[in-house]
């Protein structure tokens, strides 16, 4: 190797050298990134009632639909509910009129109370109807149930005949929404302060066009009695149907009509594949089959029972008449 080569040899990696050096001076001297805290605006006006979620028309408010956030002073309406002022308590069980979008101000114009005129048709669904079934306090669950909850029906009867009659209990319908009681809050308060409430004698539930006249039929058979669903119910029985096959969620990728059609499914009354338990579930004493009933009238005589074995046929007779004498003959088993 000649002497100009290697001369540009060295240069070449001196050069090299410095730059690294350099470079790695730059980085060691720079400071690191430091992170800066967001700084937090605080609002400077009232506190005013905005929605947490959104609310479609129809949906009937609860304590955690709602909540108080302060707005800007020059942005309050008069129609706002401001913390002062506005009594929590009354607006649960109000129905949502006019749809309000998650984190705006509710408006007393978006909200109709129970008893206002309109009440009912701004909480019924497209194509239901609104039912209402008397009851009492042993069968509507001691009034804790309210507008907004989910309930089963189930109707009780007895049915008779000869002998004693069976008495069965079974659930006719299923996940009906409550729109509204006839309960009432006096002013009366009990020794530890709190307000008395007192029981409702009707409760008014959304139903469709059928099972509105099921339920009305129901009425005329026996008692109806109130079983209050669990919020966790309509989940799982949703995610069965849909693990069978019974409901299909589509292929749409659109998140938001997703979720809406899911709720709706979810809170569509339900009928049919009844569940029931008779007299003979509870006591040995009581029925398990329905009691035979003695013809009227003449004709055939009934069909005796053996005790224990259930209802033992001997067959069909025939009244044969020979001049005066008329006799019986059973034809069983006979071709």
């Amino acid at each position: 190797m000649d002497s100009r080569k290697l001369i540009m040899l060295v240069g070449a990696l001196m050069v090299a050298a410095i730059t690294a050096f350099a470079a790695r001076s730059m980085l060691a001297g720079s400071p690191a990134p430091e992170a800066q805290a967001a700084t937090v605006v605080a609002v400077d006006g009232p506190e005013v009632l905005v929605a947490t979620r959104a609310l479609p028309v129809g949906t009937i408010l609860d304590a955690s639909a709602l909540k108080f956030q302060p707005w800007p002073k020059e942005l309050v309406e008069n129609a706002y509910y401001l913390r002062q002022g506005t009594d929590m308590s009354k607006l649960i069980g109000t129905v949502v009129r006019l749809p309000v979008t998650a984190g705006q101000p509710l408006t007393q114009g978006q909200v109709v109370k129970p008893g206002d005129r309109g009440f009912l048709a701004a909480a019924l669904g497209a194509g239901m109807r609104a039912v209402t079934v008397p009851v009492s306090a042993q069968t509507s669950v001691a009034g804790f149930v309210f507008p907004g909850d989910h309930i089963d029906l189930i109707l009780t009867q007895s049915v008779e005949g000869d002998g004693p009659p069976l008495r069965a209990s079974e659930t006719v319908m299923r996940n009906l929404r409550v729109l509204a009681t006839d309960q009432r809050t006096s002013d009366q308060k009990d020794e530890q302060g709190n307000t008395v409430v007192q029981t409702f004698s009707t409760i008014t539930v959304e139903a469709t066009p059928k099972i509105a006249e099921q339920i009305a039929v129901a009425q005329t058979i026996g008692t109806l009695s109130l079983s209050l669903r669990s919020i966790a119910d309509n989940a799982s029985e949703l995610d069965r149907a849909i693990a069978s096959g019974a409901v299909s969620v589509g292929d749409a990728k659109d998140s938001n009509a997703e979720e809406a059609m899911l709720d709706r499914l979810a809170n569509t009354p339900q009928t049919g594949n009844t569940t029931y338990a008779v007299g003979a579930d509870v006591s040995r004493f009581q029925r398990r089959t329905v009691p035979p009933r003695v013809p009227q009238g003449g004709g055939m005589s009934p069909a005796p029972v053996v005790a224990g074995v259930g209802q033992v046929p001997v067959g069909p007779k025939v009244r044969v008449t020979r001049g005066n004498a008329v006799t019986e003959v059973s034809v069983a088993g006979k071709n």
